[in-house]
């Protein structure tokens, strides 16, 4: 035991001392936020920020004539010239786009001279979809007012009822962290399970590996890497989340006092009063609302769930990564060995986009989440809509089964692997080597 030990004070130290590991603790946190926060300001800002589009029109039908509303990204520009002629000399022009608008108002044209966006073409057709709209009605005697008013958007706040009373659902909140939480665990077994792999070719090259075994066992080696690269992992998650919390706050407060200054709020507030609007929506409403939907999830619980499927995820799969590792004499030659383990994997993350998450209680779902090789994502999908304990008891249940079982089979492996040279490995001579009495 204090041999593991050893080993495991090693590989938790050497790597832990590392700038780079320092480095990327610090910059994750920061970037991440970054990147959502620059996400989030391109999705409010993308179209100010974009380069406006001039669009030449040439209407033969006359519907369309001054009835094209220029936007933030588009503007529209009328022509008498002929469509022949503007066609002709449309490249030397400063336009982006020729629109060409037949008699018949049918088989429409759009000319560019690079390849258009597809938000380009669906601005235009919605802008042209919008005024035949708008003069099929008044051809028919409707008042587009009338019609407008009568067109109304039913919002329904969704409740969950349980044995403690009735609560928000909270359900977008619940798809972020399923899909947040699943991603992270996707991202980390290959990350630290290949550190792993890597750690193991690394010795086995440079031949430190005979000297080490000739004080401890195989074995004893291999459980001590495993273990010392995933304490790397929980605490670099750790400060992770300590760094994320600190910068959300300090972010979160700064938004919230530039978002809206008591002049602004009162002067918003008169206004409201005087058109007898009691649901104002402001910026620092927002920000509450979300204040409330982080408050209502069960940190703990969450917290826990995560951390245990992701050590035990990644205890199953870095043991893999090292029979791997201890069969091989270089990197490339993984490569044969990689796809058929990480397939489950990548099968499961996939189908969470699409299917788990918005089907969490499916058959489906539940066996994906028993599964030791696909239960750390498919679980972790599921947690935030509620999974029954007997469920959650019986998938950590085989995954600490399949921990012990997949330890035990590369356990048999890694002794035989880790000291062979310059014979390329195949699955049947890793076959052979697990055959192989002690």
């Amino acid at each position: 035991m204090n041999k593991i030990l050893l080993i495991i004070q090693r590989e938790y130290l050497s790597r832990v001392k590392k700038k780079s590991f320092i480095v990327l603790t610090i910059l994750v946190p920061i970037l991440f936020i970054g990147m959502f926060a620059l996400i989030g300001y391109l999705a409010v800002k993308g179209d100010d920020l974009a380069e406006k589009k001039t669009v030449q029109v040439i209407d033969e039908s006359g519907k369309f004539k001054e009835k094209l509303k220029s936007t933030n990204s588009v503007t529209y520009e009328y022509s008498d010239e002929t469509f022949e002629f503007a066609k002709a000399r449309f490249l030397e022009s400063d336009y982006n786009f020729l629109l060409h608008i037949p008699a018949s108002a049918t088989n429409i044209e759009l000319l560019s001279q690079k390849k258009p966006s597809a938000t380009n073409i669906e601005t235009i057709e919605s802008t042209l979809s919008k005024v035949a709209e708008a003069e099929s009605l008044q051809e028919a005697g409707i008042d587009k007012n009338v019609l407008a008013d009568a067109q109304k958007h039913i919002s329904i706040r969704a409740t969950q009822i349980t044995e403690a009373g009735e609560k928000d659902a909270q359900t977008y909140t619940a798809y972020a962290i399923g899909f947040l939480s699943a991603f992270l665990i996707y991202i980390c077994l290959f990350i630290y399970g290949t550190q792993v792999m890597r750690g193991v070719i690394e010795e086995k090259v440079s031949r430190i590996v005979e000297v080490i075994i000739s004080s401890v066992k195989p074995f004893q080696l291999m459980l001590g890497k495993i273990i010392g690269v995933g304490l790397v992992g929980l605490t670099q998650f750790f400060l992770w989340i300590v760094l994320s919390v600190v910068l959300s706050t300090v972010g979160g407060s700064m938004l919230a006092g530039k978002a809206m200054n008591s002049q602004q709020m009162s002067q918003v507030q008169s206004i409201a009063a005087r058109e007898g609007v009691n649901n104002v929506k402001t910026p620092e409403k927002g920000i509450e609302k979300i204040m409330e939907s982080i408050d209502s999830i069960p940190v703990t619980y969450t917290v826990s769930c995560f951390l245990f499927y992701f050590l035990f995820g990644y205890l199953l799969y870095s043991a893999i990564f090292a029979a791997v590792g201890s069969a091989v004499d270089n990197e490339t030659e993984t490569q044969q060995f990689m796809l058929p383990i990480t397939l489950p994997l990548i099968f499961t993350f996939a189908l969470a986009q699409s299917f788990i998450i918005n089907n969490p209680d499916s058959s489906i779902s539940v066996w994906l989440s028993m599964i030791p090789f696909t239960s750390p994502i498919a679980m972790m999908i599921r947690i935030p809509f509620g999974v029954p304990a007997w469920q959650l008891a019986l998938s950590m249940f085989f995954l600490v089964v399949g921990f012990l079982f997949t330890t035990w089979v590369a356990g048999r492996i890694y002794r035989i692997g880790i000291l062979m040279y310059g014979k390329k490995a195949s699955y049947k001579e890793l076959a052979k080597w697990f055959m192989y009495k002690e």
